[in-house]
């Protein structure tokens, strides 16, 4: 694909600022910045992608791999404001995940050991990571504030800070976790992932691209599993005192 080619499809651009401008949504101003974004980052990123893969160095990879946990965190410690601590609690989660799964793919020799496999892999493992962190925050927030009494009534009866937020902790990691688990009940008759179909026009094996797909879909479920069990962990003790009393705060 050529840079003129790439150009036209602009037009998906120009569609919705249409709709928007036509329908007074105002969300012109957000579409042409997302728009700006996406190409001047995915086209930096391109060209350091490049000089990575040619490198082929452990230390390159491994800086790679520290700036999208870095990027991440700071994206989504926005939604856990109020919770002492938020940033390491999620960087900690993104790491061990990112860890857990290449430790099992390279460590069985899955996946060889360079950058082309290693870098992308990385990539889906932490932005997705990053976007159940967000899911988890959220919906646990609000579980907390829905149920503030019955965790106070919890704890006045000699209950422990674990049962006292036990059905919020678990209902906001269900929740964080259905968008992975009800995707992959429709994958390859809904949709065609991106990863699969990207191999399939690059001009790979259809069979091989479902397999690494599926490679993907796996360990995004362990993924999935990781970051809301392992950030659920590290949350709920920060909303109390050592005496066992929830702290009151004006953001949880």
């Amino acid at each position: 694909m050529t840079y003129t080619t790439l150009s036209l499809t602009l037009l998906f651009v120009l569609i919705p600022l249409a709709l928007s401008k036509t329908l007074n949504l105002g969300l012109e101003r957000d579409t042409i910045i997302a728009t700006v974004r996406s190409i001047v980052q995915l086209l930096a990123v391109g060209y350091i992608l490049k000089f990575v893969f040619e490198a082929n160095s452990i230390s390159y990879m491994l800086l790679m791999i520290t700036l999208m946990v870095i990027a991440a965190t700071i994206n989504a410690r926005k939604k856990g404001q109020g919770i002492p601590g938020i940033t390491w609690k999620i960087a900690i989660t993104l790491l061990i995940v990112e860890v857990v799964v290449q430790g099992i793919l390279l460590g069985l020799h899955i996946i060889p050991t360079t950058a082309q496999y290693i870098i992308p892999i990385s990539g889906m493992m932490i932005g997705n990571a990053m976007v159940l962190s967000i899911l988890f925050l959220n919906r646990f927030k609000a579980e907390i504030e829905a149920y503030e009494d019955e965790i106070e009534l919890i704890l006045s009866l000699g209950g422990t800070p674990k049962q006292a937020v036990y059905r919020q902790l678990t209902n906001a990691i269900k929740a964080s976790m259905i968008p992975t688990i009800e995707a992959q009940k429709t994958i390859g008759l809904v949709q065609l992932p991106g990863m699969m179909s990207g191999q399939i026009i690059g001009g790979a094996d259809p069979i091989q691209a479902v397999q690494f797909q599926i490679l993907i879909i796996f360990a995004l479920l362990t993924c999935a599993t990781l970051s809301s069990i392992i950030l659920g962990l590290l949350v709920y003790p920060t909303l109390f005192n050592e005496r066992m009393q929830k702290i009151k705060r004006a953001n949880i």
